[in-house]
């Protein structure tokens, strides 16, 4: 675009040949001030090529300026224009002069949309690594204050994101200045500005002295953990993990776990929910001793809690709480305080609370060992796997493994298997489907002689199920079973069951032979295919159903490039030459698109 440079810009107009790199400042202020916001959005996004070109005393005089100036705009412009000053450090001269970005981020920062905020936020925390101490206090302090004591709670939302990348490196009077700051804000009117301010409790708390902390986090944080508004409450919960790793046992006993304790019985089901939800880090933070009295306790409740989703994200949980007990009596702990609250969900009446449960587990049994897993959750996971919901029995089928690398293949089989099989003649087609989608998972850890034995009929029944999708994912289903035991096996245990549907009545039955044909001519080879297959699939090229002989077209076109030279101009060309001229329109179009491909003319 060649427009005309605006007086004293002294850049000349870009290049006839669209050359981008010289973007003159007139034609900037023309597209910023387009009713097109796609026009506005894009020389936004070219700033730095603009910045570029102007030079780095320009772009702090004349760019910067006119941008801070000019930040009344559509959201997606403003977020454009927070992510790319975020990266203008080198363009404005380096690191000395990098509190030039300030003015238009601060300003970026009290806009209405939090997205926009969130990003001027991320570009000034990004900004202020590359301040020196001198200028991180001469400049970027300065910015944080205006916007911690500004009169609306956009800016002092924005503030509490800033004050843990300042504080590290200011000197001692001015970090005091700065915790009254946070202390104001975390009591500050507006219920926004409290949860921005508990949000960054843990991450402020984490580069203060330790003094400090015990003396004025703790009480931030006792005072956030009951305040009126739930929502700041559950945020409090998050930031006493980063708390509780900074305080010593005796510490956390006197000044955190009141509070904890209180917030696992809050009457607000979301503040309940953030416990269960952060309960792995809140039991690494307190420590093994505390875990014992308190947390295993407070377990216990939230898995029973009246709200499903609060059990839910407890039960998710379950067998990371375990791992995490020590060694030493973690089994009796197990069987004695957690395994009881267990075995009713087993049976809850909300099935996202059984589906977080069916996902974790089974990895119990690693904990627990062969005995208590055959005695005591072997009657759990069977429950489940009879469960009215799919999801349930899937995260169970989908985790078998770990079981039998505990309890061994024939103990498996004789409890589960029966259970499989059943859910494999299920009469609702998408529980067949998710069965056959873990058949190879479940064919690997079983073995190729106890899949013979048990499972090789269900996987034969479903080339012929009445639903499209069944045959369809059963014929994927076999070409994955010999990648996993070889062709030899295909040779004498699949492809003479499939080759026999070729003779079906059922026109379908026969279309599927023709497809696992082509599923399973790469998995087993030329000669089976040229000796065994292709005799089928031409002889199947005289069927009466045109459904059939187009499908026979395909399915040469397919395996064609297995086949040598000689089967290929011998057996398939003239079988695809009367294909050609065959009465059906599609027949006749396959043959013709395969003798193409196959280079056959």
């Amino acid at each position: 675009m060649a427009g005309a440079a605006g007086p004293g810009t002294g850049l000349g107009a870009a290049g006839g040949d669209g050359d981008d790199s010289l973007y003159p400042i007139a034609v900037l202020i023309d597209e910023l001030r387009n009713e097109d916001v796609q026009l506005r959005l894009n020389s936004i996004k070219k700033l730095s090529t603009i910045a570029l070109a102007l030079g780095v005393e320009r772009t702090r005089t004349e760019l910067l300026p006119f941008l801070t100036d000019t930040i009344y705009d559509e959201d997606e412009v403003l977020l454009a224009l927070a992510e790319q000053l975020g990266n203008f450090t080198g363009l404005v001269g380096g690191p000395d002069f990098a509190h030039c970005l300030l003015p238009p981020l601060e300003s970026l920062a009290t806009v209405e949309e939090t997205v926009v905020r969130d990003k001027a936020v991320e570009s000034l925390r990004q900004i202020s690594q590359e301040h020196t101490p001198v200028a991180l206090e001469a400049h970027f302090v300065p910015l944080v204050k205006r916007l911690a004591s500004g009169d609306w709670f956009t800016s002092r939302t924005s503030a509490c994101g800033l004050f843990s990348v300042c504080y590290p490196r200011a000197s001692n009077v001015v970090k005091a200045e700065i915790r009254q700051h946070f202390r104001s804000l975390c009591s500050d009117d507006t219920p926004m500005v409290r949860r921005a301010a508990a949000s960054k409790l843990g991450e402020f708390a984490k580069v203060l002295e330790l003094d400090s902390v015990k003396t004025e986090i703790v009480p931030l944080f006792t005072n956030l953990a009951s305040d009126e508004q739930d929502s700041v409450r559950l945020l409090a919960v998050e930031a006493c993990v980063s708390i509780a790793q900074l305080l010593s046992q005796d510490d956390l006993e006197a000044l955190v776990m009141p509070t904890l304790r209180q917030a696992v019985e809050d009457k607000s089901w979301r503040v309940r929910y953030m416990v269960a939800d952060k309960f792995s880090e809140l039991q690494k933070a307190v420590g093994p001793k505390i875990t014992l009295n308190d947390l295993i306790p407070a377990f216990q409740n939230l898995l029973k809690d009246c709200e499903a989703e609060v059990r839910a994200a407890a039960a998710h949980k379950v067998k990371e709480l375990c791992e995490n007990l020590p060694i030493e009596g973690r089994e009796t702990i197990i069987m004695n305080q957690v395994l009881p609250y267990i075995k009713e969900l087993v049976s809850d009446t909300n099935q996202h609370v059984k589906s977080a449960l069916a996902s974790v587990i089974m990895g119990l049994s690693t904990i627990l060992g062969k005995e208590n897993t055959i005695e005591h959750l072997l009657p759990l996971f069977l429950a489940q796997l009879k469960d009215e919901c799919p999801e349930v029995r899937l995260n169970i089928i989908s985790n078998l493994d770990c079981v039998n690398e505990v309890i061994g293949i024939r103990q498996l089989s004789q409890s589960l298997l029966p259970a499989i099989v059943e859910l494999a003649e299920d009469a609702k087609w998408r529980v067949r489907l998710a069965i056959i989608e873990y058949m190879p998972l479940l064919a690997g850890q079983l073995g190729v002689e106890f899949f013979d034995e048990k499972l090789n009929s269900l996987c034969m029944a479903w080339l012929v199920d009445h639903v499209y999708a069944i045959r369809e994912a059963a014929t994927n289903n076999l070409m994955k079973l010999v990648q996993k035991f070889g062709t030899e096996w295909a040779q004498n245990t699949i492809v003479p069951k499939v080759l026999v549907m070729a003779n079906d009545p059922n026109y379908l039955h026969r279309m599927t032979t023709l497809f696992c044909i082509n599923a399973l001519s790469e998995a087993c080879g030329q000669e089976i295919t040229t000796k065994q297959m292709l005799p089928i699939v031409l002889k199947m090229a005289g069927d009466q159903v045109a459904n059939v002989r187009f499908n026979v077209a395909k399915s040469l076109q397919k395996i064609g490039p297995i086949l040598d030279t000689n089967a290929l101009q011998g057996e398939v060309k003239p079988v695809l030459q009367k294909l050609g001229q065959d009465e059906d329109m599609d027949v006749k179009y396959f043959a013709q698109e395969a003798i193409s491909v196959l280079a056959l003319a």
